[in-house]
């Protein structure tokens, strides 16, 4: 028992110790991967000692790489790739295998096996998944062609890792020469993809009719139906030789869109997640951390100098070669190289497996572990210095414009706004009151009648094309979770949250200053239907005279929003945009207003 409860112990200090690093490293904008393993490799055996490699660790830790995959695919969405189509596949394939030839030749000129420099070679082909999306927000190029050229070149990039990596380890199993059992091989690999495919493309679909015709709604159940076809998956890889994570992500290519219906799935992946991501997978890097030998930056600092360089060089150089015949540019080539650069969960999973089985050893180990830390670390510095020198030559590209607008709730004030906006681009509203929508439908507007947390009403939107997204609500928990529909899920470039001065709270306080706030500031928007359905504001003007931000105009004019309401900038060209706090005001910018009578 007394061991069983240092255990526990153990456990929960990992998992502390895991969620403290990637809280630290978020908050500087890195994926939580990277302050996991650099909490693991402070903590654990390699520096301090403090936590032990036990068990029950190792068991937890292999679930969550089995859980980890299955989300990793259930992430991926096909769409993004033909979005990017030609290019993204040049990108991927030269970003991929000009890095993985340079990395396997580096490590058998440096004395390694064969199949060692095969390893270390798809860990640095790889192109991380969970790394893009936060980065391309931060940066702004969500609706630009280089974020759908790099999405669909990590998503082929991993894929094309994780297929050559099943090879490799069966070959590593059996050392196998002869040509017909290479051939065995061989075809036991195409068996299990056909297999695979099949099932997710033809029996998954008409399960998960069934089951929704059966009534089933419990999300407890379908989650346990989803380990239960991940764990099939994975034991069919392991049939065909090969390692189950490759099974697992199969699965979850799968899993999202054939399995359950969409009325739940918002709330299944949330749970999946926060057990993957949340749970299970950070102690996976975690003890990751505790296998990295520090000592390398004294025996080995030269390989480690080698391997990383010729990770980042040959990423981004590889990446521009194979996109030239895209005739998108060799800036765009290298910009989508630089951003490619990150590595993360799929390497260090094939890292950690190639340790297990003894293809590479503890110091080529280390080496992947602080090469994937340190590209990873290039990228947004990297791709911010390559996206400002497109901008400035003219070069980023933007997909189909995105139009239109959207308000979350049919109120005197988002039928204000949607009047003003309704001369430029198309205007959506959504409401759950049925009386509402049909008002605002008889005033001219196309509305919605449903509810903006559920997917179903988000499809009717065309969010994937929005331009804008506003929550216009009294409540202002639906309306940050909408806004983080809307950004996270659907990728509107513009999304801005109205937040009610009346059900303002601590936590409301803490997640609104990471918004864009609508007026640049809480409003008591009850307040001001009333006054605007009395006719008791009027609409004014306010000329700009100088650049300054929307929320230094209402402290430096002193507006009290109470009686004065800055809703609108239209430019000196007429173009109409929010008045919020991330938006700035130009010279002969006029802010309309809504004035309250005394």
């Amino acid at each position: 028992m007394e061991e069983f409860h240092i255990n526990i112990l153990n456990i929960s200090a990992v998992l502390l110790a895991a969620y403290l690093g990637g809280v630290a490293i978020r908050k500087i904008g890195y994926p939580a991967i990277l302050g996991e393993l650099l909490i693991g490799i402070v903590l654990g055996p390699a520096v301090l000692g403090w936590l032990e490699y036990s068990e029950a660790v190792k068991v937890l830790a292999e679930i969550g790489i089995i859980l980890l995959m299955v989300y990793i695919g259930m992430e991926i969405d096909f769409r993004d790739l033909k979005k990017a189509s030609w290019a993204g596949l040049l990108a991927a394939i030269g970003g991929f295998f000009v890095p993985f030839v340079l990395g396997y030749f580096a490590i058998v000129w440096s004395g390694g096996t064969p199949i060692a420099g095969l390893f270390v070679a798809i860990a640095i082909g790889v192109t991380s998944l969970a790394t893009k999306s936060r980065i391309l927000i931060d940066l702004k190029l969500l609706n630009t062609r280089i974020a759908y050229v790099l999405m669909a070149g990590a998503l082929i990039s991993d894929t094309l890792a994780l297929v050559i990596f099943s090879g490799i380890t069966n070959f590593a199993e059996t050392n196998v020469v002869k040509i017909s059992e290479l051939l065995l091989i061989g075809g036991k690999i195409l068996v299990f993809f056909g297999l695979t495919i099949s099932i997710g493309v033809f029996f998954l679909p008409r399960l998960g009719k069934y089951i929704t015709r059966s009534g089933m709604k419990n999300s407890t159940a379908y989650f346990t139906l989803i380990l239960i076809v991940t764990f099939g998956y994975c034991e069919l890889a392991e049939l065909a030789g090969m390692h189950s994570i490759l099974g697992a992500f199969m699965a979850g290519l799968f899993i999202k869109d054939n399995l359950f219906p969409k009325t739940i799935s918002k709330e299944l992946n949330k749970a999946f997640y926060d057990v993957s991501i949340g749970f299970m997978a950070p102690i996976f890097f975690v003890t990751a951390g505790f296998f990295v030998d520090v000592t390398v930056f004294q025996t080995d600092l030269g390989l480690l100098i080698l391997v990383t360089f010729l990770a980042i060089v040959g990423k981004i150089v590889g990446t521009a070669l194979f996109y030239l015949p895209s005739r998108n540019g060799w800036r765009e080539g290298i910009t989508i190289g630089t951003g490619m650069n990150g590595r993360g969960a799929v390497e260090i999973i094939i890292a950690e497996i190639g340790l297990e089985m003894g293809i590479i050893d503890k110091t080529i180990f280390s080496i992947l572990v602080f090469m994937a830390i340190f590209t990873t670390l290039t990228v947004p510095v990297f791709l911010n210095w390559t996206t400002k020198w497109l901008r400035k030559r003219g070069e980023l590209v933007y997909m189909d414009e995105r139009r239109g607008i959207v308000f979350l709730g049919v109120n005197p004030l988002s039928l204000i706004l949607a009047k003003y906006f309704k001369e430029q681009e198309p205007v959506t509203l959504i409401d759950n009151n049925r009386e509402l929508a049909a008002k605002a439908n008889k005033a001219g507007f196309k509305s919605i009648y449903g509810n903006a947390l559920i997917e179903e009403t988000w499809e009717e939107t065309r969010a994937d094309s929005l331009a804008a997204f506003v929550a216009l609500t009294t409540n202002n928990q639906v309306n940050l979770r909408a806004a983080q529909t809307a950004k996270s899920k659907f990728l509107v470039p513009e999304v801005v949250v109205a937040i009610s001065a009346a059900g303002q709270t601590s936590n409301v306080t803490e997640e609104s200053d990471k918004r864009n706030i609508l007026f640049a500031s809480a409003v008591s928007m009850n307040v001001w239907f009333q006054k605007i359905q009395l006719d008791k504001a009027e609409e004014n003007t306010i000329l700009v005279t100088a650049p300054i931000s929307c929320k230094q105009w209402i402290h430096k004019y002193k507006i009290d929003t109470t009686d004065t309401l800055p809703i609108l900038i239209r430019s000196e060209k007429g173009r109409i945009r929010l008045f919020s706090s991330a938006s700035s005001l130009q010279t002969n910018d006029r802010v309309v207003i809504l004035k309250a009578e005394k």
